[in-house]
């Protein structure tokens, strides 16, 4: 079998940059040598030797996350080099960068996704729509930035002062904001895999620590902050609407390949509803990662999740 030449790409310019090359690394040491002649790109510096590379590289690992990673801006590049890689494309990736297209998107398709209003930067907050809309300040308020990744520049607000630095926090990272009710439930996420057969793998239920109010950057990235139950403790009914959900998600935003998507599950004794937060289009990537965690459950070793993607990439 040849053996096939491999851009690894990783690295990159946005605040998960680190988390991206902590990624990269472990992806490589993953990686079957005798299968793949493996080329290490960080796109910060790197896209020069890529372009001039191209003749030789048959297919790309895309290992980065946020802006000019997960935005479609890379994507866009291997696309004019004519070099398959293994998630979404220039589209897909582009519509679930951004919160706000995803979440109309969502909304168009009947996925359930919690109430919200875009605030623009130019704009003044209203703070009467912000209490009649979500409630506030009874429930609290969920404010993020439109387009970032790892709840960064995330918050969770209980109380009208701190709404103001709350915003402007999320602002530092993104001309358009997102003010969104907050659904206190069981954080739960979900990846699919597949080009055009998609299947949902196990459901992962996400606990962070009592230190966190919520799975915020700390959380997801530091050793023992969060447990991580896989499959989740949750029936089967609604294991199988997670799942259904996040296919139904993958499928609206246009996604290819493999994706992961979060959720929370209100739980009010009889009635328990499903809320759509987000889709990932490439999923955190080291051996210990939610995605990677689900696919070890559904039989997928790290290095067999990494041959699957790299299959998946060169069958587009």
């Amino acid at each position: 079998m040849k053996t096939i030449n491999l851009a690894l790409l990783y690295g990159g310019v946005s605040s998960e940059r680190e988390v991206s090359l902590k990624s990269g690394n472990e992806v490589f040491n993953a990686l079957d040598k005798t299968k793949y002649n493996i080329f290490r790109y960080d796109t910060k510096t790197d896209i020069k030797k890529l372009v001039n590379d191209t003749e030789k590289i048959d297919a790309a690992l895309i290992i980065l996350h946020g802006p000019f990673g997960e935005d479609g801006t890379i994507q866009g590049l291997l696309d004019l080099l004519n070099i398959p890689y293994q998630c979404a494309g220039v589209m897909g990736n582009a519509i679930a960068m951004n919160k706000l297209v995803s979440k109309k998107l969502y909304l168009q398709a009947g996925i359930p996704t919690p109430d919200y209003i875009a605030l623009r930067s130019n704009k003044n907050i209203d703070l009467n729509l912000i209490r009649t809309k979500l409630g506030f300040p009874e429930s609290p308020l969920v404010i993020k930035p439109v387009c970032a990744g790892s709840s960064v520049g995330m918050s969770i607000v209980k109380k009208e002062k701190e709404l103001s630095s709350a915003i402007n926090k999320a602002f530092d990272h993104d001309d358009i904001v997102l003010i969104e009710a907050y659904i206190k439930g069981v954080e739960l996420t979900c990846g699919v895999l597949g080009n055009k057969e998609v299947k949902a793998l196990p459901v992962i239920e996400i606990v962070p620590n009592d230190k966190y109010e919520f799975f915020n950057y700390e959380a997801k990235y530091i050793t023992g902050a969060t447990n991580e139950i896989c499959p989740a403790r949750v029936d089967e009914k609604i294991t199988k609407q997670v799942q259904e959900l996040s296919i139904k998600a993958h499928e609206t935003l246009f996604l290819k390949g493999y994706s992961r998507t979060d959720l929370i599950l209100l739980d009010k004794g009889n009635k328990k509803e499903l809320f759509v937060l987000e889709t990932n289009t490439i999923p955190g990537m080291t051996a210990t990662s939610l995605y990677p965690q689900q696919a070890k459950v559904a039989g997928y070793s790290f290095s067999d999740l990494l041959d699957k993607l790299i299959e998946l990439a060169m069958e587009k």
